[in-house]
């Protein structure tokens, strides 16, 4: 994941889109403009092959005779842009997506302009051959569309000059090099003495820069006659938080002398001439951010930057995440060469994942200043809304660790993991949208990751399970996961039109799934990579008899999703679609229990031949009530007693605990925390991909605790479709104590209860105008109104 590119540029740094009403979807686009071709045109660099590598500076000069109240434009390119104006840095993107649903920005930069003359620039790149799995492309290209008349002077055409910056070079991070899946794209190998430096400011001389030249007609999706490969459509998320951080400590330091906050304290780090300097700095937390390293004069000494999320011993091991002895960095790496000029700041084009990043400086004949040192925090724009408390400092941290796995795992898409990958996979984002719901409120990033799967639908009928990716992946079962996702936003989200549009995707889906059932009902033999959890025991994540014979496990996820699809078709008016689901998910139900049900096991076996035995496919039985409720319990219990079955990892833990929650030991959550609790100890400041030896530090979908805390523990969950109702059903097993804030759509809910002996609770909730809803407490129901009301049920 992060991939490694490191951009030299001189600037004043501010946040993307930052100037007041410029959050997308504030900002109106003139309504033609989404119904006709643009006046603007798509532009390049003349005489250079625009699918390979190559950075590339814009520039247009204009005049205005005074500064307008507004100066709205639409930006866009391929494969990414940051623009300038004056100078300043106003926006990037354009957010992920694909060629057909290709997104522009829209920001106002009115704020920004002078009477005069001004100067609009951009630098876009292009990592051609390196590219990131997550980056669609189809060939280097920048646009510019006037909103109205007024700012119809910037449109991209041959009145915009270019070049192309030679500084850039490609250093491949390939899967070869990083000895793990790394599909992150290139890191960068910058030279100074090449870069043009204030190439964003009016003074610069451009007077050898060619005029752009026109590539496409520029149209947005859906018009009659489109003539470009970019079917535009507008940006559906606000832009990514940027913010400084706290520059990191020295940990280690070789070739020099240095104090532990050397660059924390202003002072500046000069390096001789001729010398050679290895400082480890430690952020002291993963975190995702544009590194930036101001330096002054050392023309030709080079300087790198290694990023990594752990270190490792020699035989490439991680310890305790806070260990330097005996271990060392390995990662990908940027690398630039200084050209001697002073405060030159060196910062990256695309973030990198990093808690330790290791500075290598070599020096010709010119000592080189390091005038400062730090880096600027980038991620999706989430808030924490909702708060829990419980007393427990335990909880409190994995609340806190949770969160910034949470947020490092979310940028223009969910991420599974910022550091190898930076891919947006339905199994992980299921669980990464709960609880970025739960936490933020905010389900702008969801909306958008149920419509792009719905995009990748292939022509076969099921979605891909990781999107955008220019390499197409098919787990079919995370296509299950997609339909439950949409069932998910339906509860939590009052937006019938939005789900009803996905209702021939869920179709779709089901009907591949129903054309691989085999002759006795279950499903098998199934194409591509059937993943179910990184079990040790599964073969790459697949359970036995989904590739060769019959698997209960993905039968049975089946059943989970055609149970939330007949529920969706029925409130959606398709009675008899939803007759068909119920009948089809009987049917499979019933060849499950026919064919792998064991007597002598009292479980339920993974394929017919009933050799093996795991958690997954008697977790998926209680959840599709297979077997009576009054025997779930029970089969739950032997879930969690019986070692010799397959076992959960952190991914489908999130499933262990729908589980349990549904057989009515919710109260035992907390004793199931004790992976959580292990990561904790091994210094990890992110939530792990699998146990120890993992190979990411940091993945959403074991931050479910966040999710669990507020919906299990305090038991907020929604009453109703559209969370029109809520219903509260607390578990605080052990905890004396619960408190929680929780934003819902309608305001916030306040809840605060206390237990009393072993069958007691009393305290306070309050909810939000129009909300109403029930309290549940061991069988016991209390109708709920909106404000304050007081909770006293006695043993």
């Amino acid at each position: 994941m992060a991939a490694n590119l490191i951009t030299l540029s001189l600037f004043i740094f501010t946040p993307a889109f930052c100037l007041a009403g410029t959050r997308p979807g504030e900002i109106p686009i003139a309504p033609d403009l989404l119904k006709r071709q643009w006046d603007a045109v798509w532009i390049s660099c003349p005489d250079r092959d625009r699918t390979s590598y190559g950075v590339f500076h814009f520039r247009k000069k204009f005049n205005l005779a005074g500064r307008p109240d507004k100066f709205i434009i639409h930006v866009s390119a391929d494969n990414r842009y940051k623009l300038y104006i004056n100078g300043q840095e106003v926006g990037d993107g354009p957010a992920r997506g694909d060629l057909w649903h290709w997104r522009f920005e829209t920001v106002d930069i009115a704020g920004h302009l002078v009477p005069g003359e001004n100067l609009l620039a951009s630098v876009v790149w292009n990592f051609g051959e390196h590219v990131p799995f997550a980056q669609m492309t189809c060939q280097t290209a920048f646009l510019v569309q006037g909103d109205s008349e007024l700012e119809t002077v910037v449109n991209t055409d041959s009145s915009w000059k270019v070049a192309e910056n030679r500084a850039y070079s490609p250093i491949p991070v390939t899967q070869a090099g990083m000895g793990d899946f790394t599909v992150v794209g290139p890191a960068d190998r910058v030279d100074g003495k090449k870069y043009p430096w204030g190439w964003q400011r009016s003074a610069f001389d451009d007077s050898s820069w060619l005029p752009a030249v026109h590539v496409s007609p520029a149209t947005p999706r859906g018009i009659r006659w489109m003539g470009s490969h970019w079917h535009l459509v507008p940006r559906m998320i606000p832009p990514m938080e940027k913010k400084l951080q706290p520059s990191p400590v020295l940990r280690r330091a070789s070739g020099i002398k240095a104090g532990e906050n050397v660059f924390r304290q202003e002072n500046k780090l000069v390096v001789p001439e001729n010398s050679k300097v290895s400082l480890l700095l430690d952020q002291t937390h993963l975190t995702t951010a544009y590194p930036e390293i101001t330096v002054s004069g050392g023309r030709d000494a080079r300087i790198s930057l290694t990023y990594a999320e752990a270190l490792v011993d020699d035989q490439g091991n991680k310890a305790h995440r806070d260990r330097i002895d005996g271990m060392h960095v390995f990662g990908y790496a940027d690398e630039f060469t200084a050209d001697g000029g002073k405060n030159r700041l060196f910062t990256t084009l695309w973030f990198r994942t990093f808690r330790y990043i290791q500075l290598d400086v070599r020096t010709a004949g010119q000592p080189i200043t390091i005038e400062s040192f730090h880096s600027r925090f980038v991620g999706y724009p989430f808030k924490q809304k909702a708060s829990f408390t419980s007393g427990d400092p335990a909880l409190e941290r994995i609340w806190e660790v949770g969160w910034r796995t949470a947020r490092l795992c979310a940028g223009e898409t969910y991420f599974d993991c910022p550091y190898y990958e930076q891919l947006n996979y339905v199994g992980d984002t299921r669980i990464q949208a709960l609880i970025s719901l739960y936490v933020s409120g905010d389900d702008r990033l969801m909306r958008k990751t149920i419509a792009q799967f719905d995009n990748s639908r292939l022509p076969n009928g099921l979605t891909q399970s990781r999107y955008p990716s220019y390499m197409t992946q098919v787990i079919p079962p995370y296509s299950l996961f997609w339909i439950a996702m949409v069932h998910d936003y339906w509860m939590h989200r009052d937006d019938p039109g939005f789900v009803r549009s996905f209702m021939p995707g869920v179709r779709s889906v089901i009907g591949w799934f129903e054309n691989h059932l085999t002759p006795n009902g279950l499903l098998g033999n199934m194409p591509w990579w059937n993943f179910v959890d990184w079990a040790v025991e599964y073969d790459s994540g697949v359970c036995p008899g989904a590739d060769d014979g019959e698997t209960s496990v993905i039968s049975l996820q089946f059943v989970y999703a055609l149970r939330y699809a007949e529920e969706l078709a029925e409130k959606f008016g398709k009675p008899g679609e939803a007759e068909y689901y119920s009948s089809l998910a009987e049917g499979v139900s019933a060849a499950v229990r026919k064919h792998c049900w064991s007597e002598k096991r009292g479980l339920f076996a993974e394929t017919p031949e009933k050799r093996k035995f795991s958690q997954h496919a008697n977790i998926m039985a209680i959840l599709v009530d297979l077997i009576g409720e009054d025997q779930q319990q029970r089969l739950f219990e032997k879930i969690l007693s019986e070692k010799d079955l397959i076992q959960c990892t952190f991914y489908y833990r999130f499933y262990l605990m729908r589980a349990l929650k549904k057989v009515g030991l919710g109260h035992s959550y907390l004793d199931l925390l004790g992976p959580w609790y292990e990561m904790l100890e091994t210094g990890l400041t992110t939530f792990a991909e699998t146990p120890e030896p993992t190979r990411s530090d940091c993945h959403a979908w074991s931050a479910s605790p966040l999710y669990e805390f507020l919906a299990t523990i305090c038991g907020i969950e929604p009453g109703a479709p559209g969370f029109r109702q809520v219903r509260i059903a607390p578990h605080p097993g052990r905890l004396k104590r619960i408190g929680a804030e929780f934003p819902h759509p309608d305001g916030k809910i306040d809840c605060s209860l206390e237990k009393l002996g072993d069958e007691g609770i009393f305290g306070e909730i309050t909810l939000p105008d129009g909300l109403y809803g029930e309290f549940i407490w061991h069988g016991r129901k209390i109708d709920l109104r909106p404000g304050k009301q007081q909770i006293n049920l006695k043993e």
